[in-house]
């Protein structure tokens, strides 16, 4: 695992349960967005963190700690998750996994052999405009079957939007129509940050959203939560 980042403890990465937050190296898109931006690439700057150094962290956390998040970057593209989260698991955490569902084929592998208790997947924006949102190459065929992979098994999960400038009302319609019968759905406020690292600018932006927009929100997915500061008119 390349592993560029440890939170020992938070209380919001993992609902209901207080985890600690892995951050890998490396990501296959490019979110203007990201606060992570400073893990997207290798460079200089990167601290490394040692997998061992993070099982002995772990070894003194438990009974204090719940679960552990694995984020990053995007995790999946490290071909020894299963073996970092089987550990981690024999340790007797829970286990959440922050994903932007560009790799169903190891989605489907760590679910199969229950190593994930909670998956958080990334809706960037409508399939349409994800080169635009992403400012990558997306092959969006394996973010619609990432999307059907979480639907039909049994963990719990969450898709979860930020709000960015580059997306409107319609746009969130687009995106619950992709999810319909998700169990839940997370719209995230929109913090700018600055290009190279990911630091907050300060600035963070409230958006307003039709009533009537959410309204239809609501019948298309179990359960709708906002993360952030929105208006509704």
């Amino acid at each position: 695992m390349k592993i560029s980042g440890l939170q020992k403890s938070s209380m919001i990465d993992y609902p209901g349960n207080i985890s600690a937050v892995v951050f890998t190296q490396g990501c296959n898109m490019n979110c203007g967005y990201c606060h992570n931006r400073c893990l997207i690439g290798a460079t200089s700057k990167n601290e490394t963190i040692l997998q061992d150094d993070i099982i002995a962290f772990l070894k003194t956390r438990r009974g204090l700690l719940d679960g552990v998040v694995i984020s990053g970057g995007e995790p999946t593209l490290q071909k020894d998750i299963p073996q970092f989260l089987d550990i981690i698991k024999g340790m007797g955490f829970k286990t959440k996994l922050d994903t932007n569902g560009t790799n169903p084929e190891c989605l489907k592998i760590l679910l199969e052999n229950k190593l994930l208790d909670y998956v958080a997947m990334d809706i960037k924006a409508p399939l349409c405009k994800y080169r635009k949102v992403c400012c990558s190459p997306v092959d969006t065929r394996k973010i619609s079957e990432s999307i059907s992979i979480l639907k039909e098994d049994q963990v719990e999960y969450e898709f979860r939007t930020t709000y960015t400038p580059e997306l409107c009302d319609e746009d969130l319609m687009d995106i619950s129509e992709t999810i319909k019968g998700a169990h839940k759905y997370v719209l995230q406020q929109y913090r700018e940050v600055e290009s190279s690292e990911g630091k907050y600018t300060g600035y963070v932006e409230k958006r307003n959203i039709l009533k009537s927009i959410r309204s239809e929100l609501m019948k298309r997915v179990d359960a709708l939560q906002f993360r952030g500061d929105f208006g509704f008119v």
